[in-house]
C-alpha cells in the first residue's frame, strides 16, 4: 500500500515536473522564433534599402543618359538650323548679285538704245545734207556746163554712184570690223560673267589623312600583340599605317582617297568598340567597304539634285559618287566636274542654248577617269562610250568625247565643255601636276604586278617605295613566291622609270575555315 501511494506521488510529481519542462521549452521555442523573425524583418528591411538605392542608382544613371542624348539631338538641331541659315544667306547674297547684274544689263542695253537712237538721228541729218548737196551740185552743173536737165542728171548720177560704192566699201569694212571687236567684248563678258557668277574653292587633295585618337595608350591596342593588328588592317585596305610618335595621332599614308577612307572609318569604329583583333578587323574593314559603296551612291545622286539634273543612268551617279574620291594633278574630280557643270549652265544660257543639257554635259566630262577596264583608253573617248551606253543624248557624247579635241566637235555644248574645263583646270593653285605623276607611278606599279598568275591584291605603300602583294595560296606555293618576288621585281626594273628603289613583298596565307552548326 505504501509502495503504491508511493508511486502514485511519483507519478503525480513527475507529471508536474514535465509539465513545467514542457511549458519553458515552448516558451524558449516561442522566443527563438520571435528573434529569427525579428532578424528575417531587419535582414528584409536591409535588402529593401539596398533595392531602393539600386534603383534610384539606376534611374540617375538613365536620366543622365537620357539628357545627354537630349542634348546631343539639340545641339544637332542647332548646327542643322545653323547651316541653313548659313545657306539661305549664301543665296540670298547670290539673289542680290543676280539682280545687280540685270540692273548692269539693262542699263547697258539703255545706253546702247540711246547710242542708236543717237546714230540714226545722225544719219538723217547726213541724208539730209546729202540731198542739199545733190541740188546744189545739179544746179552748179546745169549753170556753169550748160547741160541739159537730161544730161546734167545723168551726170549726177554717175558721180552719186561712185560716191554711195565708195562710201559703201568704206562703211561695210567699218562695220565688219566693228562686228568682230563687238564679237570679242561679248565673248569675253560671257566668260568673265561666268567665271564670277561660280563661287568655287580650291581643293587638293593630298596622300595622308591624319586619325586622331583619345590617348596614346590605344595606339599599343592597334599595333597589337607583335604587330598583328596593324599587320591585319593594312593588308585588308591596302595603305600604311604610321605610328609614331605624333602625340594623340596616327597616319594614313596611301594614294587612293577610297582606300585611306575606308582605313580611317575602319579605325575609328575599332576604337569605339574597343575589340580590336585580326578576325574583328576583316570584318570591320568589309562592313566599311560597303558603307563606303552606299555613301558613293547617295554622293551622286545629292550632286545630280543639286545640279537639277535627271533621268540620269544608276551607273552613271554611282560613277558620279566615285569621282569625290579621285582626283586629277591634285584638284578634286567631283567639285572640278561641279564647277565645270555650273559654268557650262551659265554660259550656255548667256549664248541662248539650253543651260541643263550643257550642266550634263558638263558633270559628266571627265567619267572616263573614274571608268574601270578602260585604262588604256583616253578619259575623254572612254567617258564618251560610258555616255553612249548608257543612253545620253548624243550632243552630250560628242561634248564629252571632244573636249580634249580627241574626235571632232559637232554639237555647240562641245566648245562650251572645253572652255570651261580650261577655265576650271587652270586656276592658280587648282591643280599640282607633280601629284598626278606620282599618283599614276603607284597605279602602274599596282598594275604591273597584277598582270601576274596567282596575285589576288596588291597595295603600293611607303610612297612607292614598297610593293605588298597577296597571292592565292593554292596557285603559288613558298617556292614559287620567292620566284615570283623576283620576276615582279625584275619587270618593275625593266619597264618603270622610278626613283630610289622599291622592294616587292610577296605574302601567301594559308586559311583553313569550317563552321560549326
Amino acid at each position: 500500500m505504501e509502495i503504491a501511494i508511493a508511486g502514485i506521488v511519483a507519478l503525480i510529481t513527475g507529471i508536474i515536473a514535465g509539465k513545467f519542462i514542457f511549458k519553458k521549452d515552448v516558451e524558449q521555442t516561442v522566443k527563438a522564433a520571435e528573434d529569427k523573425a525579428a532578424s528575417m524583418i531587419k535582414e528584409a528591411e536591409k535588402k529593401q534599402e539596398q533595392i531602393k538605392k539600386e534603383k534610384i542608382a539606376e534611374a540617375k544613371s538613365k536620366y543622365f543618359e537620357l539628357k545627354k542624348d537630349y542634348e546631343k539631338e539639340v545641339q544637332k538641331k542647332k548646327q542643322s538650323i545653323t547651316q541653313s541659315e548659313k545657306n539661305n544667306k549664301q543665296k540670298e547674297q547670290q539673289l542680290n548679285k543676280a539682280i545687280e547684274q540685270n540692273n548692269r544689263k539693262e542699263a547697258e542695253l539703255e545706253s546702247e538704245k540711246q547710242n542708236i537712237v543717237a546714230q540714226m538721228d545722225f544719219l538723217k541729218a547726213k541724208e539730209k545734207e546729202v540731198q542739199e548737196e545733190k541740188l546744189k551740185v545739179a544746179s552748179t552743173l546745169e549753170t556753169v556746163a550748160s547741160m541739159s536737165k537730161e544730161e546734167a542728171i545723168q551726170k549726177l548720177m554717175d558721180v552719186m554712184s561712185d560716191e554711195a560704192t565708195t562710201r559703201a566699201s568704206s562703211m561695210i569694212k567699218n562695220i565688219e570690223d566693228e562686228a568682230k571687236l563687238t564679237a570679242n567684248k561679248r565673248a569675253k563678258k560671257v566668260v568673265i560673267d561666268t567665271i564670277q557668277r561660280t563661287a568655287s574653292e580650291t581643293a587638293i587633295e593630298n596622300c595622308v589623312s591624319i586619325f586622331n585618337i583619345e590617348s596614346d595608350e590605344i595606339k599599343g591596342k592597334i599595333i597589337g600583340r607583335e604587330g598583328r593588328n596593324i599587320r591585319t588592317l593594312e593588308s585588308a585596305t591596302g595603305v600604311e599605317i604610321i605610328v609614331d610618335d605624333t602625340p594623340e595621332a596616327i597616319v594614313i599614308s596611301g594614294h587612293d582617297p577610297i582606300r585611306r577612307e575606308v582605313a580611317r572609318l575602319a579605325l575609328h569604329r575599332l576604337v569605339t568598340d574597343g575589340r580590336i583583333h585580326p578576325a574583328r578587323i576583316e570584318e570591320i574593314v568589309a562592313k566599311t567597304f560597303k558603307d563606303i559603296n552606299e555613301e558613293i551612291v547617295e554622293i551622286g545622286e545629292r550632286t545630280v539634285i543639286d545640279l537639277s539634273i535627271h533621268g540620269l543612268h544608276p551607273q552613271l551617279i554611282k560613277i558620279v559618287g566615285r569621282m569625290r574620291f579621285r582626283s586629277s594633278y591634285g584638284q578634286n574630280l567631283l567639285q572640278h566636274s561641279r564647277e565645270v557643270a555650273n559654268m557650262c549652265g551659265l554660259m550656255a544660257a548667256e549664248l541662248g542654248l539650253n543651260p541643263k543639257m550643257a550642266r550634263r554635259a558638263g558633270l559628266l566630262h571627265d567619267i572616263g577617269k573614274v571608268a574601270e577596264g578602260m585604262q588604256d583608253t583616253p578619259h575623254a573617248l572612254a567617258g564618251m562610250e560610258l555616255a553612249k551606253k548608257y543612253g545620253e543624248n548624243p550632243e552630250i557624247c560628242n561634248a564629252i568625247g571632244a573636249h580634249h579635241d580627241e574626235i571632232e566637235m559637232t554639237s555647240l555644248l562641245s566648245p562650251i565643255v572645253q572652255a570651261c574645263d580650261a577655265i576650271s583646270g587652270s586656276r592658280p593653285g587648282a591643280r599640282r601636276e607633280v601629284m598626278e605623276s606620282y599618283i599614276q607611278r603607284l597605279k602602274e606599279l599596282e598594275d604591273t604586278a597584277m598582270k601576274f598568275e596567282g596575285v589576288t591584291k596588291c597595295y603600293a605603300i611607303q610612297a612607292g617605295r614598297e610593293l605588298r602583294i597577296m597571292v592565292d595560296a593554292e596557285r603559288v606555293t613558298d617556292d614559287k613566291a620567292d620566284t615570283l618576288s623576283f620576276e615582279i621585281a625584275q619587270k618593275i626594273e625593266r619597264d618603270m622609270q622610278y626613283p630610289g628603289q622599291v622592294k616587292v613583298t610577296v605574302i601567301r596565307e594559308k586559311r583553313a575555315v569550317s563552321v560549326a552548326k
